[in-house]
């Protein structure tokens, strides 16, 4: 055999194993995406295969159950220590249930181990974000976004888009006027294409929503499309909890008093931890909320 041809297979044999695993994980996101709980739970009883418990735990995940996620994801770390996308899935049951400094790690991880793993760049990505690394957030969501939608399962895709979109609405809220122009003008643009690929996705609906309310009038605020945008996102997901506590803010400015506590007290039933419903609640509003004192 040529020498050239036998230096260049192992390259191209790594090569085809690199796809074909990056085309199989995108395939079982996709395939989550379309599943009920139970038929999930059928699948991953009757098959017991490593692929059918992913996609379990990744719907336990779409229905907000991150601890049953936790559950799946762990087993199957257990069972296979090497497997990424099971570390991943653990790191994001965990990110979920704000244990962060165990998810950071593990995510930091699966980074040095591939550093295009769309699933951990949008966990870190949310991390960062949560921290005030707003610059940080939108590198991460950069990452996914600049690999293509062809190549990422379309909801971490969107995703993607939705937490870049907000990450650079937080830098124009910080920055100077020149941030305000070319940062704030990435929002709408960003969150417009998610909803172009993904138009029911409660990240986009609520990236929609928070948008219309926290945006003044001359760049496009209106309450009106707030509600609409936030109503819409809690009808397709109503354990969203970000999503209640826009809700309540925008039923604080209606003076909508009842409304208010209703809202607030479902976002901290759903999730007792939550950040932006503790950041509304201390006044600080550090990711921008309505009638409260900004740091």
């Amino acid at each position: 055999m040529d020498k050239k041809i036998i230096f260049f297979l192992p390259l191209f044999i790594f090569f085809n194993l690199s796809v074909s695993y990056s085309f199989t994980l995108k395939t079982l996101h996709e395939k989550a995406d379309s599943l009920s709980l139970a038929d999930a739970k059928i699948s991953a009883d009757q098959s017991g295969s490593a692929d059918d418990r992913y996609i379990l735990g990744l719907v336990y995940l779409n229905l907000h159950k991150d601890k049953a996620a936790y559950e799946i994801f762990n087993s199957l770390l257990t069972g296979d220590p090497g497997s990424i996308r099971a570390k991943w899935g653990l790191a994001e049951a965990l990110r979920r249930q704000h244990l962060v400094p165990k998810a950071e790690s593990l995510l930091n991880e699966i980074i040095k181990k591939d550093a295009d793993f769309s699933p951990a760049l949008i966990s870190l990505a949310y991390i960062k974000y949560f921290k005030m690394d707003f610059t940080g957030s939108a590198r991460l969501a950069s990452q996914v976004i600049g690999k293509g939608k062809d190549n990422t399962d379309l909801s971490n895709y969107v995703r993607a888009l939705a937490i870049y979109a907000g990450a650079k609405g937080m830098l124009a809220h910080y920055g100077g006027i020149l941030s305000k122009a070319v940062d704030g003008l990435a929002v709408k643009r960003n969150l417009d294409k998610a909803r172009e690929l993904q138009p029911d996705s409660p990240s986009v609906l609520f990236g929609l929503g928070s948008y219309y309310l926290l945006a003044p009038a001359i760049a496009g605020g209106n309450k009106s499309k707030a509600e609409e945008y936030l109503s819409r996102a809690i009808k397709i997901d109503p354990n969203f909890a970000d999503v209640y506590v826009r809700l309540a803010q925008l039923a604080k400015i209606k003076g909508q008093k009842d409304k208010y506590s209703l809202y607030m007290n479902k976002a901290l039933e759903l999730d007792p931890k939550n950040e932006l419903a503790e950041d509304t609640l201390s006044g600080r509003c550090r990711f921008i909320c309505t009638g409260g004192k900004e740091e």
